[in-house]
């Protein structure tokens, strides 16, 4: 027999050996050796009172074994002699597309601009270290795509697009601790994702799939309104008739391409805004209602704000407990800023996005000359503003958090994680009244929300760009482009997905549609 219990624990007894099953031999009145093993369904954390809480979903055996393997079986075949789908793009949404092509009994033929993850960190380091961003290599670009060097959260709502559960399953079967299957709010972190990431290459590899890394595809060849074949940098030139697009949000040559080749595309409303960064233990006092140090039983504090001002959404976005903020810029000339957080979520300052909701209808008109561009125009803009106040190299502008709401220049700052630098600038009078004003109103009100959150203590660093496209791929109900017979838009960069998880489902399910007939 199995029962599925709901335990609550305090703080004082999770630290009780064996406290899950005591809990429930007490809730089922039984004695403990009629109970096989006590697993744990899901792990969250209850502290919206002063009595921190966390709640329990267990599975209760009893006089039965407690089964030790997944109930997902990764039907991995040989695939070396069969027909390709050509997949462009190996962040989540491209890697997942591979690996369902596989099992659906395919050949994934991957072309990456970036390099591997190996080989990525020099480039990482150059960005840190000599601000030279390689366009083609960075924290958003090369395997794995901008999901190895994150934080790794795999928290989604798109429960209705796909079997969440899958996706972590496999992140497990490829390295993942396990306790992403638990965790409320389960992340994996940026030292764990790059094994993870390598692992999924080798079974891709492993089963007959190629990767092909350092290949930019420059050019589509259509003929008859049929993909025909993929043009590359180096000037050769590979048929394929089924190609799934996976080039994630910040592949801006792509949407330029196909814009070029007059591929109809469509604006679609995005959010800009800065990176908020406090030290950690301001966060953990506040969500915690602890003063000095949290108790080691407790994981670094998160938050979520969102408020409505002036019609638009100011929300929190990518939230990094113990973290670190890095530079996610994908070309020379530009400043952007990200978030990213180890495993353990043990640095000493907690950061987040902090963005403002940009309707493409409404607010854009001095860039309607763009077109269906007019989002990434803005999107640039600013990113070269934010470079030229950071003081032209990746050194980023920054302020502190009650100068911008009060619109003070900083006389210094506070320390950082990011590592170029700041430098002080006046962020309140460079952002649009359309960011700048809903930010400072947004502010004041997460303030009020969370009790010591607007403090001086905290930086504000410029800009958080890159939260979603401001493109959207148009695609059929069979996840096909409308006018190109065999173009599969997939993921961020199709505008069909916000994260890990979502861009992964997006990819199985563009798999599944891009074998239909072969």
């Amino acid at each position: 027999m199995i029962k599925d219990l709901q335990l609550r624990v305090s703080l004082k007894e999770e630290e009780i050996p064996d406290i899950l099953l005591k809990k429930a031999v007490k809730k089922l009145d039984i004695s403990a050796k009629d109970i096989s093993g006590v697993k744990v369904l899901r792990k969250s954390i209850d502290a919206r009172k002063p009595k921190i809480i966390f709640n329990y979903k267990v599975a209760v055996y009893i006089k039965e074994p407690v089964p030790q393997t997944s109930e997902y079986i990764f039907d991995y075949k040989d695939v070396s002699s069969a027909k390709p789908i050509h997949i462009i793009g190996f962040g989540p949404a491209g890697m997942y597309a591979a690996l369902r092509c596989i099992e659906l009994g395919f050949k994934p033929i991957v072309l990456e601009r970036g390099k591997n993850v190996q080989d990525r960190r020099r480039d990482l380091k150059a960005i840190n270290r000599d601000h030279f961003v390689n366009e083609d290599s960075n924290y958003c670009f090369g395997e794995g795509g901008a999901g190895t060097y994150s934080d790794g959260k795999l928290y989604t709502r798109s429960l209705k697009r796909g079997d969440v559960r899958r996706i972590f399953e496999n992140l497990v079967y490829h390295g993942a601790t396990d306790q992403i299957l638990v965790d409320a709010h389960p992340h994996i972190g940026t030292n764990k994702l790059p094994k993870v990431v390598a692992n999924v290459r080798e079974t891709i590899l492993k089963y007959g799939g190629e990767i092909h890394f350092n290949t930019r595809v420059t050019d589509f060849v259509i003929k008859n309104n049929a993909i025909q074949a993929l043009q590359l940098q180096n000037g050769d030139e590979l048929t394929a008739n089924r190609v799934i697009l996976a080039t994630g949000h910040s592949a801006r040559d792509i949407y330029y391409l196909l814009h070029k080749k007059e591929i109809a595309l469509q604006a679609k409303s995005f959010a800009m805004g800065v990176r908020i960064e406090h030290p950690q233990h301001i966060i953990d006092s506040i969500q915690y209602h602890c003063e000095g140090k949290r108790s080691d039983l407790l994981p670094a504090a998160a938050y979520s704000l969102v408020q409505q001002v002036n019609d638009r959404g100011v929300y929190s976005f990518c939230m990094c407990p113990g973290g670190f903020i890095v530079p996610a810029a994908t070309a020379n000339g530009e400043v952007v800023v990200n978030g990213m957080s180890p495993s353990k979520r043990n640095n000493e300052f907690a950061n987040s996005g902090i963005v403002v909701e940009i309707n493409a209808d409404k607010d854009l008109a001095k860039y309607e000359k763009f077109g269906v561009l007019k989002g990434l125009e803005f999107q640039k803009d600013f990113e070269k503003l934010a470079f030229t106040a950071g003081g032209r190299t990746q050194t980023a502008p920054g302020q502190r958090l009650t100068d911008f709401v009060e619109g003070n220049m900083s006389t210094d700052l506070n320390p950082t994680s990011y590592q170029p630098g700041l430098n002080s600038a006046p962020l309140h009078s460079l952002f649009p009244k359309l960011i700048g004003s809903r930010l400072r109103q947004g502010f004041k009100a997460f303030g009020d929300k969370m009790k010591g959150f607007y403090t001086s203590e905290a930086n504000i660093i410029g800009v958080e760009s890159r939260t979603s496209s401001p493109v959207n791929i148009p695609r059929k109900e069979n996840l096909e482009y409308p006018e190109i017979n065999g173009l599969f838009p997939c993921g961020e960069g199709g505008g069909y997905a916000g994260g890990i998880v979502s861009a992964a489902m997006d990819g199985e399910r563009c798999a599944e549609a891009a074998t239909v007939g072969l």
